[in-house]
């Protein structure tokens, strides 16, 4: 099968809290900063960069999409608690706590938070 995405990037209007924020989480999926262009950028990833944060580019406020979201690949229920977990912890606002949503497969397993900036974000995996 063909890579579709090579990356995805969110717009931070406080990259302070959305590095915690992102640091927290991207941690309990075994991912980490690959690249740092702080305070303008941050990549994360295993080796290569998959996942930036980073102010807009125009200046202008980031805002977040209405029906847009990132889902970010667990490996197992407890990493998907945890990374709802360390969302919370880190100034994220719970979207849907970690638990089956047979509405997505009757194997579909998540949890949704916003991020500092209201950004819509996914721990999942099917079980």
């Amino acid at each position: 099968m063909a890579t579709v995405l090579h990356h995805v990037s969110l717009g931070s209007n406080d990259m302070a809290k959305a590095l915690a924020f992102y640091d927290a989480t991207m941690a309990t999926l075994g991912l980490k900063r690959v690249l740092d262009f702080a305070p303008h950028a941050v990549a994360y990833g295993d080796e290569h960069p998959v996942f930036w944060i980073q102010k807009p580019h125009d200046t202008h406020a980031a805002s977040t999409g209405n029906g847009t979201h990132i889902g970010f690949a667990a490996t197992s229920k407890d990493q998907v608690a945890a990374f709802h977990a360390a969302a919370l912890a880190h100034g994220g606002r719970d979207d849907g706590a970690p638990g089956p949503r047979p509405d997505y497969g009757h194997d579909y397993y998540g949890a949704f938070v916003r991020d500092p900036d209201g950004n819509k974000i996914e721990a999942c995996l099917h079980t």
